[in-house]
C-alpha cells in the first residue's frame, strides 16, 4: 500500500506576478480548468493500492485545499497546516510521523510536490510501480528525469551502480543547480539525471534516517506533531515548536548523507513549472511559437508567453518575451532571464511586499473577493458567495458598507433585521452595525460591496460569529497597515 503525500505548501515566487503567497501556482488553473494540485491528486489517484493522500499545506491556504478537494470529490486522509514554510524534510517528516499512527509505520510513502505537470500518467504509474521493490528494501527512492537540455534551474542525480534485479541506481551524488558550464557539461553524459524532488519510501525508514543525519528536524517534528491540535478537518503541528525547526530539504537532510539513497528513472514526461519560460514550453503554440492565454492580439511576434488576465494586451514586433498582466502588475521579462525573476521579488519584499501577498482575487472559505479601486475613504469589491456559504457576523467600528446584489439571492443579517435581497436589490450597513451575509440561493451570489468610512483595514473588524470556526478577532486601537482583505 502507497499513502501519496502531496507539498503542497510553497509559495511560487517565480511566477509572480499571477502566483502570489495567499494564492500560490499550486493552486491556479495554469495549463485548462484544474490546479496543478487537483492533477496531482487525480495522477496518484491511477495507482493500483494508493490510499487516501496525506496533504501539507500552509494555513492560509487551508479553505483553497478544502474548496479543491471537493471539487474532486475526493477526501484525505488528513490535512496537515504548517505554521509556517520550513522546506520539504520537515514537511515530509510530518507525513511520515502521521502515517505511522493512522496506518503501518512500513507504509510506502510517495512524496511528491503539488506543482509538477505530468501528462503520460500511464508512464508516471508505471514507474511508480517498479520503484516499489527498491522502496520495500529500506532504499529511499529519489526519482530522476532524463535531461533533454543543460538546464541551469534544476538539480541532478549523478548514477552509481546498477541495483540489481531492480532497473535503479544507487546514488552517487547529488548536485545543486549548477552554472551553465557545468550544465553544459553535464548534459553531454548519460549517467546524469534530473532531480524531480519526487521519492518513494517507508515512513519508518524515512524517520530513521532522518533521525540519524538531521535530530533537530526529527526532534522538533516529532514534538510539534505530538502537541498537535485537530480540529474536524485539519491537523495543526505546535507552532511555537515547529518554528523552531531548521529549514532544510529532503536533499540535503538525508539523501546526501544516506547509505541508502537510490534513484529510479521516471520514465514520462516532466515539468516542475518553474519559471515563466517553463510554463510556456507546456502550452499550445501557434505557428510562430507563441504561447497565448486570455484576451491577446499579436503582430510580427514570435516566441512569447503572453498572458493576459483582465485587459487586452497588444504585441507588436518582439520576440521571446514572458509578458503577464494582472490588474496590479505587469510584468515583461526576456525568457533567457526566467531565473532572475527572483532580483524581482527581493526588491518587491522591501518594498512593495503587499504586491507579493495578495491576488487581486483573493478566496476565502465562503467564496472569493476581487479589488475592482480604491482611493481615499472608499473602496469596491467584487464578492462571490458559494452556495450555502455565509459569511461571519461581524461589526466595523470606522466603516459603512453599501451592497448590491449582482445576480443571486441574499440573506441578510443586519441587527435585528432580517431579510432578503435578490438582483438588482441593494441595502446599506451603517458603522456599528452588527451584520451578516448569506447565500441562501441555488447559484453562487455575486455582488458590489462599496466600503466608505475614515479607516478601512481589516482588523477593524469584531466577528461574533462563524461557521468555519475561525479565532474571532479583535479590532487594533491603532490601525497600523492598510489591508483590503474581506473577512
Amino acid at each position: 500500500m502507497i499513502i501519496p503525500v502531496i507539498l503542497a505548501g510553497g509559495a511560487g515566487t517565480r511566477l509572480w506576478p499571477l502566483s502570489r503567497q495567499n494564492h500560490p501556482k499550486q493552486f491556479i488553473p495554469l495549463i485548462d480548468q484544474e490546479s496543478l494540485f487537483q492533477k496531482a491528486l487525480q495522477r496518484v489517484q491511477k495507482i493500483p493500492g494508493i490510499l487516501s493522500p496525506i496533504i501539507i499545506t500552509h494555513e492560509q491556504h487551508r479553505f483553497i485545499v478544502a474548496e479543491q478537494l471537493g471539487q474532486l470529490n475526493l477526501l484525505p486522509a488528513s490535512i496537515i497546516l504548517e505554521p509556517m514554510a520550513n522546506n520539504t524534510a520537515p514537511a515530509a517528516a510530518l507525513a511520515a510521523l502521521h502515517a505511522g499512527v493512522i496506518a503501518d509505520p512500513n507504509t510506502l510513502l510517495l512524496i511528491l510536490p503539488a506543482d509538477h505537470l505530468i501528462c503520460d500518467v500511464n508512464a508516471f504509474v508505471n514507474s511508480v510501480e517498479q520503484a516499489i521493490s527498491m522502496a520495500q528494501q529500506n532504499y529511499l527512492v529519489a526519482f530522476g528525469v532524463q535531461p533533454t537540455r543543460a538546464e541551469t534551474g534544476y538539480g541532478y542525480i549523478e548514477k552509481g551502480d546498477a541495483l540489481l534485479p531492480s532497473s535503479g541506481f544507487a546514488v552517487k551524488q547529488f548536485i545543486e543547480k549548477p552554472d551553465l558550464v557545468t550544465a553544459q557539461a553535464i548534459y553531454q553524459q548519460p549517467n546524469y539525471l534530473w532531480n524531480s524532488g519526487i521519492f518513494l519510501v517507508k515512513a519508518q525508514r524515512f524517520l530513521v534516517e532522518l533521525q540519524k543525519f538531521s535530530p533537530k528536524i526529527y526532534k522538533t517534528t516529532q514534538s510539534a506533531y505530538q502537541n498537535a491540535q485537530q480540529d474536524v478537518d485539519f491537523i495543526r503541528p505546535d507552532a511555537t515548536i515547529f518554528n523552531s525547526c531548521p529549514a532544510d530539504s529532503i536533499d540535503y537532510s538525508i539523501m546526501e548523507k544516506t547509505q541508502l539513497a537510490a534513484t529510479f528513472k521516471l520514465d514520462s514526461d516532466w515539468n516542475d513549472i518553474g519559471s515563466w519560460a517553463a510554463l510556456g514550453s507546456a502550452l499550445k503554440k501557434d505557428h510562430y511559437d507563441n504561447s497565448l492565454v486570455g484576451k491577446v492580439l499579436v503582430q510580427a511576434t514570435h516566441n512569447c508567453y503572453i498572458h493576459a488576465n483582465k485587459r487586452l494586451v497588444a504585441a507588436v514586433g518582439v520576440k521571446d518575451l514572458v509578458i503577464v498582466e494582472t490588474s496590479d502588475a505587469i510584468l515583461v521579462l526576456h525568457k533567457d532571464h526566467s531565473q532572475t525573476i527572483k532580483q524581482v521579488i527581493t526588491e518587491l519584499q522591501g518594498s512593495d511586499k503587499h504586491l507579493l501577498q495578495a491576488s487581486p482575487r483573493v478566496h476565502r472559505p465562503w467564496g472569493s473577493y476581487e479589488l475592482i479601486d480604491e482611493g481615499k475613504r472608499f473602496q469596491v469589491k467584487r464578492i462571490t458567495v458559494a452556495v450555502g456559504a455565509s459569511l461571519s457576523l461581524q461589526l466595523h467600528h470606522h466603516r459603512c458598507e453599501h451592497w448590491v446584489v449582482v445576480c443571486g439571492t441574499a440573506r441578510v443579517t443586519r441587527d435585528q433585521e432580517i431579510f432578503m435581497l435578490s438582483e438588482n436589490q441593494s441595502t446599506y450597513i451603517p458603522i456599528g452595525s452588527k451584520h451578516r451575509l448569506e447565500n441562501v440561493g441555488k447559484i453562487p451570489l455575486e455582488m458590489i460591496e462599496v466600503q466608505s468610512g475614515s479607516y478601512l483595514g481589516e482588523d477593524d473588524i469584531i466577528r461574533f460569529d462563524d461557521q468555519y470556526g475561525r479565532i474571532p478577532s479583535k479590532p487594533s486601537i491603532v490601525p497600523t497597515q492598510h489591508n483590503i482583505e474581506v473577512d
